[in-house]
Order: structure tokens, then sequence, then C-alpha cells
């Protein structure tokens, strides 16, 4: 799929283009703060699982700083997939830094992880954009069935798909006198195509190609029911999980928890 060849180009450039100090203090927070890097809401749920002498993975994990975060809550062990080998060698430092040992980091395309993961682990991690990067969703979820223990339990923490429809401040379309305004389709079928860089990252220039994909909340919820994971719980918050918080409380759903079951 050359999107996703593209895409690993990209990221890695973008890593190479990183501000100054980004990422180099999480093992700071990982040392002094309880469960760093989940909001409160998704840090319950987390709890709720008792995944202690469980083992963990998340996939698309960038530089490892929610699963190493996961760590906490006692598993057994843990694993972090990525395309982008120079972020996850970040992912290693920090670790190391943060004397947490029971966690490795695999590059790799995500569709492409090892038959030796699949039935290992109790659960799977999605965090803020990861589903985004898959033009297709069923392949991506018959690979999480594939890598969970029967009973493993999928975890979504993600912006809502509402969120496609409004733009963030910065974009052209972007009204401060109309903040409530929908631009985009809910339905928009065409990729979104950047090369301006990776913003929380890096800074702004003339980057590889960005693609990734909008989806539905019925996609996504047909998507992990068709791989035989069963639907927990679906939750859903007023409030972003990372893109603006220029439409927090306004009445759009911003984010929202999945959990699903291995059957």
């Amino acid at each position: 799929m050359d999107y996703i060849l593209n895409n690993k180009a990209a990221w890695e450039e973008a890593f190479d283009h990183k501000r100054e100090g980004w990422g180099d203090e999480n093992h700071l927070r990982l040392l002094h703060e309880t469960l760093p890097f989940f909001c409160s809401d998704a840090a319950a749920e987390l709890r709720a699982l008792d995944l202690k002498g469980k083992r963990v993975a998340q996939f698309c994990c960038n530089n490892g700083r929610e699963l190493l975060s996961l760590m906490q809550l006692g598993a057994a062990g843990g694993v972090g997939f990525d395309i982008a080998e120079n972020i996850l060698q970040q992912a290693r430092a920090t670790a190391q830094k943060a004397n947490i040992q029971n966690c490795s980091f695999v590059a790799c395309n995500i569709l492409d992880i090892g038959a030796q993961y699949h039935g290992q682990f109790d659960l799977i991690l999605f965090t803020i954009g990861a589903i985004t990067w898959f033009k297709d969703l069923d392949p991506l979820f018959q690979k999480v069935a594939a890598c969970l223990k029967p009973g493993g339990v999928l975890f979504i923490h993600d912006f809502h798909p509402v969120m496609n429809m409004l733009p963030m401040p910065g974009e052209p379309e972007f009204d401060p006198a109309h903040p409530n305004q929908v631009v985009y389709s809910y339905f928009r079928n065409e990729p979104w195509v950047e090369n301006e860089g990776m913003g929380y990252m890096s800074e702004q220039y003339h980057s590889k190609t960005f693609t990734s994909f909008s989806h539905t909340m019925g996609r996504i919820v047909t998507a992990v029911s068709s791989a035989g994971v069963r639907i927990r719980k679906l939750e859903e918050f007023d409030y972003d999980v990372g893109l603006s918080d220029a439409y927090d409380g306004k009445g759009f759903p911003l984010s929202y928890l999945l959990t699903a079951e291995k059957l």
C-alpha cells in the first residue's frame, strides 16, 4: 500500500524536524505522575480493566508515552508497534530513563504484525488519531482480533468522527465569528492530504505527504464487530482530546471511548 509507505517516510521526516526538546522529558512525567498522557475518563476506564499481570499492546504507539503510562497499572509486559523507526528510538530511550524494563517496541506496518504476536495480548490500545491512517478498517481490526487472546479487550480513545466536519483554528475555513459552523461532510470519501509537517511535533515546513482518512462512527463500530470483537461500551464526550479546544462544551460529540471484547 503506497500510502502507508509514504506515511512512514513523512512521519520519520517529521520526527527529524521535531521541535527542540519534543518528547525528551516524558520520562519525568512517567516517574512522578500517575497515568500521565491519559485524560481522566480514559484513565478511569483503564483502571477498571484490572491489567495486573496482563500483556498489553499499543498499535500506532508513536513515541510510546501512553503505553509506558499504562504499565503503571501492573501489566506483566507491553509491546508498542509503530511504522516510524526513529520515533520508536525515542520510545526506547524514554523507557530506559523511566526504568520501565518490561516494554518493547517493534517497527512495522500494523497490518503486517507477525504471527508470533497472534493470541498474545489481553489489551490492545489505540489512541488519538491512530485509526485515521488506515483507508480500510476491516483488515486493521482483523489484525487486532488475531493478536488478542480470547476475552481480550480492544480499547480506543480517540477524537469523534464529528470533528472531521469542523474546521480547526488556523484553517482558512475557520470563522471565529461563527465557531460552530460545520464545513465538511460527515461522509467524506476523499482522503486528507497534508504537506505541512506534523503540527504537534514539528515546525511547519514543506513535508513529504501525509495521507489520512475519515471514518464514520457507524463504520468504526461495524468494522470492530465484523472482526469478531463484541462492543462492550461506547461513551461520547463534548471535549476534544488533542486537536483543539475551540469547540469544547458546545454540544458537539468531540471524543469517545470504545471498549470491545474478543469473542
